[in-house]
């Protein structure tokens, strides 16, 4: 069953009761990061694994976005600062525990690359949180996947 969140703002990232933070350094130029996360939703499964599908909604100021095992989530864009900040926030999803979420991709410029942080902010009750905290190591994981897969995606498309 869908669930609506509450409406929280850009200052949630900083704010929330639960937050992961995880960042690398990519070879592919914070243009080209930022163009894959913000203009090419539709590409987000070619390098995300836990994502199927992903599209632009409400003119390109909201996305859909459906995971693996069924989750889904409707969000509203809240940053694109090309090429360095790119958030969004889930108004509503299926999943269950949540009462606030929201994602934030940095970018600057390293070396001849990008460092690409992630950013994920969420508050739920105590079992939602226990259960987010316990997925830090998972989470991880796929955002070193997923950006490594980015960043190979985008070299082979430069080369």
């Amino acid at each position: 069953m869908a669930r609506r969140l509450s409406p929280v703002g850009l200052d949630f990232i900083e704010t929330a009761a639960l937050r992961h933070v995880f960042a690398r350094e990519v070879s592919a130029p914070p243009e080209a990061v930022y163009r894959a996360l913000a203009d090419d939703l539709n590409g987000w499964p070619t390098w995300f694994a836990s994502v199927t599908r992903c599209r632009p909604t409400d003119d390109g100021k909201g996305r859909h976005v459906r995971l693996k095992g069924g989750t889904h989530f409707q969000e509203t864009i809240l940053a694109t600062v090309e090429p360095e900040r790119y958030a969004y926030r889930v108004d509503v999803t299926n999943a269950p525990g949540p009462r606030a979420l929201v994602e934030e991709w940095r970018l600057a410029p390293a070396g001849a690359g990008t460092r690409v942080q992630w950013t994920i902010a969420a508050d739920g009750p105590p079992p939602f949180r226990l259960v987010l905290r316990l997925s830090r190591a998972g989470l991880g994981r796929a955002f070193r996947d997923a950006v490594t897969a980015l960043d190979r995606r985008l070299m082979a498309a430069k080369g």
